[in-house]
């Protein structure tokens, strides 16, 4: 896959447009820099999964979860941009977490997980073309 979008809206429809084809215990990573649309791909992909919470960054808490309505699954959002030791994701469950079969989980700064990450893990790669730009190229899943 390999999509444009020029807006906040695009990026939203984008990422809803996954969230109704995501199957239970998937795993997505999302990399890219600051400002790069991922968490706007997120609360679109959340609209996708039925998820009607306000989707916000958990850059402060590292990670949020959203009963997914109408199954038994959950989606954890994990933003892993503070992180700074290994210890910190087993502190919280992280590595129970994505192998829980009843949860759907999408992952920024995935890269300080990357080595416990499963194989797999699908991975998205978002750029933009500038600080005040709207548009964002994004590949991968």
């Amino acid at each position: 896959m390999r999509k444009i979008t020029v807006s906040a809206r695009a990026t939203k429809q984008l990422g809803q447009a996954l969230g109704k084809r995501i199957k239970p215990g998937q795993i997505l990573a999302l990399s890219g820099t600051l400002g790069s649309g991922k968490t706007t791909f997120v609360q679109g992909f959340a609209r996708g999964l039925g998820i009607r919470h306000k989707i916000k960054s958990p850059t402060f808490v590292t990670f949020y979860f959203y009963p997914i309505p109408k199954t038994d699954l959950t989606l954890y959002h994990f933003d892993l941009y503070r992180l700074k030791t290994q210890a910190e994701l087993r502190e919280i469950g992280f590595q129970e977490i994505i192998k829980n079969k009843n949860s759907v989980t999408v992952i920024e700064w995935p890269e300080k997980a990357k080595r416990i990450l499963p194989a797999k893990t699908k991975w998205i790669y978002f750029n933009h073309e500038g600080k005040h730009s709207g548009i964002r190229i994004i590949r991968g899943a």
